[in-house]
């Protein structure tokens, strides 16, 4: 995929900028390009996804962004501002989706652990992740989310998709044994569907937004918790890190079956 340059830019997004005078690059994941803009009118992110699947997905997150931005979400839920989508062919990359937003202030709670040796603070940073988890469950549910049926009916159907169509770390056995081991049912919510410690941002001991939205939907909380608890399993001290978490939520909604479940078996399908 070509990189994101000033050159590069598609003219919609572009004449809108005004002067660009630098472009910075965040650490990012596989599916798409993610820079960070310094123009006249301050910081904004520009992501950029190519090929058929990753495409549909930031297409995706843009319908999620714009649906957020019709409802009245709790005070503490902060999602980006979407300035402008649009999709397009190119000659080199073939679909091409470009997603320009608002740019949140903070680093991700992975890069505050990391960067935090106290633990105390660590676990201050962890009971503010889970607290925001459970902020976002609590928020309503923009009527534009709200499907019929049952999210986990959605989701297997997908992860089935996805394993006739792309490469993914499942396979069969495993989708037909969640197809047929499904958990017992829960209330739905709000939940953001990819809500890993990458996903969440953090600036002087407060959460200060949400990124990465292409999975939004009215679905499972447990979804959430589950790859919320996976990057938790990666520190030290993962049980106290657990405690930390599950006090900021205010209740652990999930056993360890239900893990298992969500996080090393459906998770693997996408």
């Amino acid at each position: 995929m070509k990189p994101i340059t000033e050159q590069t830019i598609p003219h919609h997004i572009a004449e809108q900028l005004g002067t660009i005078h630098k472009i910075t690059f965040p650490e990012q994941g596989c599916t798409s390009q993610v820079a960070i803009l310094h123009t006249d009118q301050g910081l904004s992110v520009l992501k950029k996804s190519a090929g058929t699947q990753f495409a549909a997905w930031l297409k995706q997150e843009a319908y999620v962004l714009d649906c957020l931005a019709t409802t009245t979400p709790s005070v503490h839920l902060h999602v980006p501002q979407m300035y402008h989508f649009l999709q397009c062919e190119d000659a080199e990359d073939g679909l091409q989706s470009w997603l320009w937003m608002e740019h949140i202030q903070g680093e991700t709670i992975y890069q505050a652990l990391m960067r935090e040796q106290n633990p105390i603070k660590q676990r201050d940073i962890l009971f503010a992740f889970g607290q925001s988890i459970r902020q976002l469950h609590d928020t309503p549910c923009p009527a534009g989310l709200q499907t019929e049926g049952k999210w986990l009916d959605h989701i297997l159907e997908q992860s089935e998709y996805n394993l006739t169509h792309y490469k993914v770390d499942g396979n069969a056995e495993l989708l037909e044994h969640l197809q047929n081991n499904r958990p017992a049912d829960i209330q739905q919510t709000l939940i953001h569907g990819d809500c890993t410690m990458d996903n969440v941002l953090i600036h002087e001991g407060r959460v200060t937004g949400m990124i990465d939205w292409s999975g939004g939907a009215w679905g499972d909380p447990r979804y959430d918790v589950a790859l919320a608890m996976e990057s938790i399993e990666e520190l030290s001290q993962a049980e106290k890190g657990y405690e930390a978490f599950f006090a900021g939520y205010g209740e652990r909604i999930i056993t360890d079956e239900e893990y298992d479940y969500f996080q090393k078996g459906l998770y693997e399908f996408f």
